[in-house]
Order: structure tokens, then C-alpha cells, then sequence
């Protein structure tokens, strides 16, 4: 009786501490769970730079280094000065290098008195004042001519009209025609057709300057009793010895 009574009563007691003995040395024995790692964000930070000596690719080269970009510059508005210097240096380059120089009468002049003197061994002795001129040679003792003229300098289509009258008597040769008067035609013909082929201006003065010279060589012609007058020289006869 005494023993059911014990089984009935320790016997559960007993159950429950070995129970409990148990099961705290279970929890002691067994591992505690590891801790899941915590996911960490993508770090923002960019990877060290790799130098040029030591990077190499697959077949054993060096990889060509990529070109740098450059820095952007800040947009600033150009300054109003900066655009009207360039607007002129366009326009400076749309425009010709060399724009050749317009000649005036008096370059057309001076160019016609540098030709002629070359082109016919003349020297100008002397500029006169006055519209007259005269064309002469000068022998010298060794056989050697100079061929001379006095004239006005041709600043005007007269003058320069005088000046290659003067220039073709030397051009058609001194003495050359006979009598005189015919050779004082062929020189202003020479003048003539010199300023038309330089491009001069044949005035009316130049004009009534070559009638008058011509009459003049006719009349004197006929006080010095010529009997035959070169057919060029018939239009000059003055009216007065036409009658």
C-alpha cells in the first residue's frame, strides 16, 4: 500500500524533473542557429584606376589607353567685339588677296612716255613750258647718235599728243621724207594712231593742233616755191591759197 502510494505520488515527480533535467540539457547541447548575414547595398565607391604598365590582355599585350575626354567647358555668351572681329575676318577673307590698282590718266601717261623712250632710244633733253617741240640727232666724232626731243610734258591730250609727234620723228626716221612737210605728216600721224592704240583720249584740241601744224608746213612749203605737193598733204591747203 505504502509502495502504490509512492509510485502514485513520486513516481510523476520524479517523470517531471528528469523532464525538466532533460530538457534543459537539450537546449544546452544543442547549436545555436547562425545568424543570417545582412545583404549589404552596392558600395558607390569606383574601383582604383589601373595603370597602363600593368594591365595586359589575354595574348600577353598592352591594352591601347582610351583618350581622355575633355573637361566641358561652361557655355559663355561671346562679347559683342569678339563677333564683330570675326564678321570682319570673314569679310577680309571672301575678299580677293590682291586687288590690282585702277590706272589713272596720269599712270597711263607716264606708262606711254616710259615705252616710248626704250622702245626708240630717245632721251627727253629737256621739258618746256610751252606747247612747241622739236626733235633733233647729235653725231659725235666716233660715229655714235643720240637721239634728242624738247617737248611739254604730257599731263593732258594735247601735250601728249606733241610729246609722240616729236617722238615719231625719230620713229620714221629724220630726213627720210622729202620735202618737209610731208615728213611733219607722217610724225602726227604716228601721234595719232599711238593714242589710239594706248587707249588716249583724242580731243578736239588735238585735233584743230594737227590741222593748224599741217597748214602751217603747207604755207611754208609754198613760200619756199614748192612745185609738187604730196597728194596727203592736198586737204591742208589753206583757203587762202586755194583761190
Amino acid at each position: 500500500m505504502q509502495l502504490m502510494l509512492w509510485d502514485w505520488l513520486a513516481k510523476p515527480i520524479v517523470e517531471g524533473l528528469r523532464k525538466l533535467a532533460g530538457g534543459s540539457r537539450s537546449r544546452e547541447i544543442a547549436p545555436e542557429p547562425t545568424p543570417k548575414p545582412k545583404r549589404r547595398p552596392p558600395s558607390r565607391r569606383k574601383p582604383p584606376r589601373q595603370s597602363q604598365s600593368s594591365a595586359t590582355t589575354p595574348d600577353g599585350g598592352t591594352p591601347s589607353a582610351a583618350p581622355l575626354a575633355a573637361p566641358p567647358t561652361p557655355s559663355a555668351r561671346p562679347h559683342r567685339g569678339a563677333n564683330l572681329a570675326r564678321a570682319k575676318a570673314d569679310a577680309n577673307f571672301a575678299r580677293p588677296a590682291h586687288r590690282p590698282k585702277r590706272e589713272t590718266a596720269a599712270d597711263r601717261y607716264d606708262r606711254v612716255i616710259a615705252e616710248m623712250v626704250v622702245r626708240y632710244g630717245v632721251k627727253v633733253r629737256r621739258w618746256r613750258k610751252s606747247m612747241s617741240g622739236v626733235a633733233y640727232e647729235i653725231e659725235y666724232r666716233d660715229g655714235t647718235r643720240k637721239r634728242l626731243i624738247e617737248s611739254p610734258r604730257p599731263r593732258s591730250p594735247l601735250s601728249m599728243a606733241i610729246f609722240l609727234h616729236e617722238i615719231g620723228h625719230h620713229a620714221i626716221g629724220l630726213g627720210k621724207y622729202k620735202p618737209r612737210c610731208l615728213e611733219e605728216y607722217h610724225a602726227w600721224m604716228f601721234s595719232l594712231r599711238a593714242m589710239e592704240e594706248n587707249g588716249l583720249e583724242i580731243s578736239d584740241k588735238v585735233r584743230t593742233r594737227v590741222q593748224r601744224s599741217l597748214e602751217y608746213a603747207v604755207s611754208k612749203a609754198a613760200r619756199r616755191g614748192i612745185k609738187n605737193l604730196p597728194p596727203e598733204l592736198h586737204e591742208y591747203i589753206p583757203e587762202r591759197l586755194r583761190r
